[in-house]
């Protein structure tokens, strides 16, 4: 069996996270924020390197409190002392959750008010692709206790920091993808017609699991007689024939960063019109991949893949944008589409994924995932065939 190159080990450093508690010091002083609360899994994860499958219970509250000064401090159930107590964090203040009657608020309470005060604001994870992972009457309840301290939209200056990643975090967005790549590579050899599409997903999440993927909780496989007519709504029981276009779009993960990308594969045999909106959407990434540089904006970007699928005969698609960012979350801010406009820098990491309707209920969606460097994109994915693989057997 051949398995995706290279090691990449887990967990980071204690230079990383410093690095990253510096970066957020200052960008909270540009943003006039006292602190930041975080309360999800990847922006806990990120600001300590705690990991666990805990996240998956949603009956206790846990919050990281990041000063404008001085060091992060874990506001947290005791449950989770111990393995918080194996990362770098040395503030760890714990309650005996769960405790509906007061979840922490008091606890988190004071440590709000013990903090040193300049502008009188603590940002949350309230804006763009985020939530408080809190009970509202708990949240409203502690900006009450607070008195004058402000609660304020801390989501851009958390994007600001995620949205660049460090080189650690490449290599392990770079590795997966690997993986991935690996993995689809595999895939035709194991696929025959007849196959359901239930029975293809669990023979990628296998692949995937064997190639050294931690997990594969995004896995999309939808399929239809020339094309298909959606791209999220899947498996089923619908069993692959002849003329059929398979679609599998894969989110695998590898010490907690995602890939996302999809390949396209024919069955029995390609129809003229799947094989000319191949060619279209595979040409729009290599247009997508080559207007990927530093200074051009998310519209650019969009821009570029559009003018390629316009002269294609595109009849349009229901996605919305074509492509979007990429790290510890499947999708991340900022958006390929018009108007978005967010300046590419180097490190950032972006899917490229054009798409396109040819025909009524057919689509074609490609991707491919690139990091922004300074003289352009790198290729994390390894490229698609020109052509869509067909699947005879």
């Amino acid at each position: 069996m051949t398995r995706a190159p290279g090691t990449v080990g887990r967990g980071f450093d204690r230079g990383e996270f410093e690095a990253r508690l510096a970066r957020a010091q200052a960008a909270m002083t540009a943003d006039e924020l006292d602190a930041l609360v975080v309360t999800t899994a990847p922006n806990v994860r990120y600001f300590t390197g705690f990991n666990t499958q805990f996240w998956e219970s949603p009956t206790r509250p846990w919050f990281i409190v990041v000063p404008r000064e001085g060091a992060v401090i874990a506001v947290i159930p005791e449950i989770g002392q111990p393995g918080m107590a194996e990362t770098w964090v040395e503030d760890i203040r714990t309650w005996p959750a769960p405790r509906p009657d007061d979840d922490g608020v008091s606890l988190l309470q004071a440590t709000l008010l013990s903090l040193p005060r300049r502008f009188g604001r603590i940002g949350w994870e309230m804006g763009r692709e985020s939530v408080v992972r809190m009970p509202l009457k708990d949240f409203d309840e502690l900006r009450d206790r607070v008195g004058n301290l402000a609660f304020a939209d801390g989501s851009p200056t958390l994007w600001s920091l995620r949205r660049v990643k460090s080189p650690a975090e490449v290599a392990r967005l770079r590795h997966v993808c690997q993986i991935a790549s690996t993995a689809f590579e595999a895939l035709p050899q194991k696929l025959r017609i007849g196959d359901s599409e239930i029975e293809v997903r669990r023979k990628m999440q296998i692949e995937l699991a064997e190639q050294g993927a931690d997990s594969a909780p995004f896995v999309a496989v939808v399929s239809g007689k020339g094309g298909y007519s959606q791209c999220i709504v899947g498996p089923s029981e619908r069993r692959l024939d002849d003329g059929d276009v398979l679609f599998i779009d894969t989110g695998a993960t590898y010490d907690g960063y995602f890939c996302d990308f999809d390949r396209n594969f024919a069955f029995g045999h390609i129809s003229d019109a799947a094989k000319r909106a191949h060619e279209a959407v595979w040409g729009a990434t290599e247009a997508g991949i080559a207007a990927a540089r530093p200074g051009a904006t998310t519209t650019d970007l969009w821009r570029a893949m559009a003018d390629v699928l316009e002269v294609a005969g595109s009849k349009g698609l229901n996605v919305g944008r074509m492509g979007h960012g990429l790290g510890m979350q499947l999708t991340e801010p900022p958006s390929n589409m018009p108007g978005d406009d967010t300046a590419l820098a180097p490190g950032m990491v972006m899917t490229i994924e054009p798409g396109m309707e040819y025909a009524p209920g057919c689509m074609l969606l490609h991707e491919e995932n690139v990091v922004i460097t300074e003289d352009g994109a790198e290729l994390l994915t390894r490229r698609a065939p020109r052509e869509m693989p067909v699947i005879t057997a």
